[in-house]
């Protein structure tokens, strides 16, 4: 369960800690309070959007951290196969807004992606949002439902349904991109055929290129290399007469080694200039060799010139490189095989069409089945939980209808219907439902939803619009019940349903130092009674809606007793 909420720097929060308990957990507090703002920031510990616009102080970062118990082993397990470890009983979700704008979100100190801390809190926590009710007016919204409440074994059965469409529709592609009349299909393959030989007659060898690219150059700069060589084994050479640098080393080697006969502390030196005479030496035969083989080939150039074009052309044509040229090659040919077999591959590409698609249908229709078998356990709780609510002669079902076409979701589409009244037709729910009707529906879908999974906190944002009177008693005891076996979070404006709470809050807007602060504090008993009273009776507190608030307070302790 949700044990602790932080929140800093948020819209008109400056700092705020609050602790939450077991049981039901309500919040009230005047319009404008600030109960949306703690709604909207349990949102973003969730995994909402979390933007720089609802910082109350731009220089700082906005933070936002909750601190849940995990005591059930399933939902240990579950976190573990997003590994997760509870083993200690508590996870710590935390998600800071830096300066840059940038949310970083970590869980247990570990920093995660939002899409995997919104895994890991949508097992934790159930959010019902303000006017949630309102997308059980979309029929989409219907399957979801049923999907959702028919867990793993309708999961397996959608993720198949997906696979086989997937395929379905690629084959299904693939036919009518491959479709031609007999002109058009001589044209394509002529070219096809026209394309592979130009290639084929090339006769590509992977690395070529690169090579004769280092050929075309050499050729190409042959008669720059040769004189600019021939300039170096002059100034580097022996030849007698001239001033190089091998015929100086040399008469300088004659004197040094006279040097060393007379001085024995010379001789390393000698030593060190014979090795240079030698290494000259090596360079100078080395560098006669080179220019002996340089050839200037003109033909050589012509033919190399050629083959780059060719090679180059081509890539312009079917590719970057060679391999990729090859490569387009391979997909070139089997397209070409594709249409000499014409009607063959037609034929197969159709029968295997056939055969998906009956593979399709019949997947599809376990799903159907399987969809149908929980609406039928769903709707039969939901209208036991309606009868609670104040709809004694309530009828709830699902309409089905089979679309003409597929998709990944199969081919279902499904309506919640209801009757709210004795001789009243069963009719589409966003036909006739009002915004009080919707609530208790999403209630009454809320409280058996959570006595099939161990989703442990459930969180209602005003699941009381459109109610009062009696049927507000129904709901506040259903709240009630559900929060026997989950904790449950209420921010609520009827008094009904906060005389119904175990632990009551209260969300109050102050102002200090000419600054609007938003605050929550936890009521005692008297305090409990005095806001009771002010929802029952507005501003005005008497002894009246005193008496009246005492009085709901002890009839709900004793209903809770039941």
């Amino acid at each position: 369960m949700l044990l602790h909420m932080h929140i800093s720097n948020i819209i008109l929060i400056d700092d705020l800690s609050i602790d939450f308990f077991d049981g039901l957990n309500i919040l009230t507090g005047e319009t404008g309070a600030g109960k949306s703002i703690i709604i909207g920031s349990l949102g973003i510990g969730l995994g909402g959007k979390f933007s720089r616009d609802i910082l109350r102080d731009e220089d700082k970062d906005g933070v936002v951290e909750l601190l849940f118990s995990v005591e059930s082993d399933g939902l240990k397990k579950k976190l573990g196969e997003l590994n997760i470890d509870a083993g200690d009983g508590e996870l710590l979700i935390s998600r800071r807004l830096v300066a840059n704008g940038r949310s970083v979100n970590r869980i247990n100190d570990v920093v995660v992606t939002t899409a995997k801390l919104k895994e890991v809190t949508a097992l934790l926590l159930d959010l019902h949002a303000q006017h949630e009710q309102q997308t059980l007016l979309k029929v989409s919204k219907h399957l979801e439902i049923i999907d959702s409440f028919g867990g793993e074994a309708i999961a397996v059965l959608k993720a198949e349904v997906s696979r086989l469409y997937r395929e379905y529709r690629d084959i299904k592609e693939e036919l009518e991109g491959s479709a031609m009349d007999e002109i058009e299909k001589n044209k394509r393959r002529d070219f096809l055929e026209y394309q592979i030989s130009e290639i084929n007659a090339a006769k590509l060898v992977a690395g070529e290129d690169e090579a004769l690219e280092i050929l075309y150059k050499k050729l190409k700069n042959a008669k720059e290399l040769l004189t600019l060589s021939g300039e170096i084994y002059e100034l580097t050479g022996y030849d007698f007469g001239r001033s190089g640098a091998g015929e100086m080393i040399g008469r300088a080697l004659e004197n040094m080694r006279r040097v060393a006969e007379l001085d024995e502390d010379a001789e390393n030196l000698k030593a060190a200039l014979t090795d240079i005479d030698s290494i000259l030496n090596d360079f100078n035969s080395e560098l006669s060799a080179y220019m002996k083989s340089m050839d200037i080939d003109e033909e050589t150039l012509h033919e190399t010139e050629l083959r780059l074009d060719l090679i180059n052309s081509l890539k312009a044509k079917y590719g970057k490189s060679i391999p990729d040229i090859l490569e387009n090659l391979g997909r070139l040919e089997q397209e070409y095989k594709k249409l000499e077999d014409y009607d063959e591959y037609i034929n197969a590409l159709e029968g295997k069409l056939r055969d998906v698609e009956a593979k399709l249908g019949e997947s599809s229709d376990k799903l159907t089945l399987c969809r149908k078998n929980f609406a039928v356990k769903l709707c039969g709780l939901v209208k036991e939980a309606l009868t609670e609510l104040n709809f004694p002669a309530v009828e709830f079902d699902m309409e089905w209808k089979k679309l003409a076409d597929f998709s990944t979701n199969g081919n279902d589409q499904a309506c919640f219907v209801i009757s709210t009244n004795v001789g009243e037709p069963i009719r589409p729910l966003y036909e006739v439902a009002s915004g009080g009707e919707l609530s208790r529906v999403m209630l009454a879908i809320k409280a058996t939803f959570a006595g099939e999974d161990d989703t442990p906190t459930l969180i209602f944002d005003e699941i009381d619009v459109g109610i009062s009177g009696r049927t507000a008693q129904k709901v506040a005891e259903k709240l009630s019940v559900i929060s026997k076996s989950h904790q449950v979070i209420c921010i609520t404006h009827l008094p009904q349903i906060a005389a119904m709470a175990d632990t009551h809050f209260c969300i109050e807007k102050n102002v200090e130092n000419n600054k609007t602060f938003t605050n929550i504090r936890k009521l005692d008993k008297e305090e409990e009674i005095r806001e009771i009273s002010r929802l029952l009776g507005g501003a005005s507190i008497t002894e009246a809606t005193l008496a009246s608030a005492k009085e709901m307070k002890d009839l709900a302790d004793k209903a809770k007793l039941n």
